[in-house]
């Protein structure tokens, strides 16, 4: 599966939109899939680090438990609504959807190397942008896939 590097270099544009909406708040959520299959949603923090998107748990986390077990995620972006008036101004939202791939313990603080808990690595399925056209009057949907690459779609 791919990494975030895939992504950057086969859509550099588009890569960058989508960290700047992701970096554009502290809060995520991501959905995991609990034991019994049902979904998950909890807040998450992530960083896009080396061509990677990494993302955490902290120690007895459902969520980490929930993707050790099956690895499936969607990961959504910060979100902020348009303004009345200046829809077109909307830098829209972003969601990364993938498996985790678990890559160690996260240490501790100054004070103790105890892990606290563990840091998974994005294997990217899909990478989706929602927003407006420039007139606002249309959604547009951007995604990219590994199999088909960068697409939009506008639906009025």
């Amino acid at each position: 599966m791919p990494s975030w590097k895939t992504i950057e270099d086969a859509e550099p544009e588009f890569a960058e939109r989508v960290r700047r909406l992701f970096d554009a708040g502290r809060h995520k959520t991501i959905a995991t899939l609990r034991a019994d299959g049902s979904p998950r949603i909890s807040g998450i923090g992530c960083e896009f680090v080396d061509g990677e998107l990494r993302f955490g748990s902290m120690s007895g986390a459902r969520k980490g438990a929930d993707l050790v077990r099956d690895p499936r995620f969607a990961l959504h972006g910060p979100t902020f609504h348009p303004e009345e008036g200046k829809e077109n101004e909307w830098p829209g939202e972003a969601k990364i959807a993938g498996r985790a791939v678990p890559a160690g313990a996260v240490t501790g603080d100054s004070d103790s190397d105890e892990p606290h808990g563990e840091l998974f690595v994005a294997d990217i399925i899909e990478v989706v942008v929602t927003g407006l056209d420039a007139g606002a009057s249309k959604l547009v949907i951007e995604f990219w896939t590994p199999e088909r690459g960068l697409r939009r779609i506008e639906r009025d």
